[in-house]
């Protein structure tokens, strides 16, 4: 087996960032996960089903899949703070689900080997922040049983503006804690005024506004979603062809492919596994 890829020291707090998100987790935010999940699974049932949350983060994913039937489900995730959120997560909805949640490196062979294979493996926005996304990647589709679904998310390569990210992301992790948030702020401002600016041409601010202030697509918040953004580190990219080209050449094929449409966002990929895995 394959030891677990060494981690950078510039590494940004995922769990904190998520920690923080815990409060803002309501129904309205759990129905908007769910309904995310089973848009892109093809699924509206997922009892009967194995469930494998790779870099679980707040949980809410976890807890989408669980509500919808999915057992058992495992949580892992590198980050301890993550881990330890994806517990209150569980502790607060749904306590008495079949859900376990560990701590646990997705680049550490040896431990993957432990957990088994499950008939659903879910990795969203997660591959890339480990600075070894190919093995990541790789150690991910091991853990999808004969005939099982892997739904994963990997940052778009666009050349030089995700080069240039990447020292964004260097530089906002090596500032001084209190210095972070005000420079994730700088660096998103002209984005954020051109959205705003974009809703007053179509005379329609409310909705920015409200795009700050409810829960966003799959669930999330947009404030915590800028931090995780800006601050994301490691960062690795791929272009959907690469994603496609190497889980094919591990007896998967493509269900569903959802790009950003050549932006910095995540390309959404669902692989059915209809081979072993060389």
């Amino acid at each position: 087996m394959q030891e677990a890829a060494p981690r950078s020291p510039e590494r940004f707090a995922f769990g904190q960032n998520w920690r923080r998100f815990i409060d803002d987790v309501d129904d309205g935010r759990i129905q908007e996960a769910e309904g995310s999940l089973s848009s892109m699974l093809g699924l509206t049932d997922l009892r009967g089903r194995s469930f494998l949350d790779i870099g679980s983060g707040s949980g809410l994913f976890s807890l989408a899949a669980a509500r919808l039937g999915a057992g058992p489900v495992l949580s892992i995730d590198y980050d301890a703070e993550s881990v330890a959120t994806t517990r209150e997560i569980k502790r607060r909805f749904l306590p008495e689900a079949d859900w376990a949640i560990e701590r646990g490196d997705v680049t550490d062979g040896s431990f993957l080997a432990r957990i088994g294979t499950y008939d659903v493996v879910y990795a969203w926005g997660v591959l890339h922040h480990t600075g070894a996304i190919w093995h990541a990647l790789d150690n991910t589709c091991r853990r999808v049983g004969e005939g099982g679904i892997l739904f994963v998310s990997i940052y778009n390569d666009q050349g030089r503006k995700s080069r240039a990210w990447r020292r964004v992301k260097q530089r906002y992790n090596r500032l001084p804690q209190l210095l972070r948030p005000p420079f994730a702020v700088a660096v998103m401002l002209p984005f954020e005024l051109r959205s705003f600016t974009g809703a007053l041409i179509r005379c329609n601010p409310g909705k920015y506004v409200r795009e700050w202030t409810q829960p966003r697509r799959r669930g999330m918040s947009r404030w915590h979603d800028l931090l995780d953004w800006v601050g994301g580190y490691p960062f690795e990219v791929a272009r959907p062809e690469e994603v496609f080209e190497f889980c094919r050449d591990r007896g998967f094929e493509l269900l569903r492919l959802q790009t950003c449409g050549g932006s910095s966002g995540n390309n959404q990929f669902v692989f059915r596994r209809r081979e072993p895995i060389p």
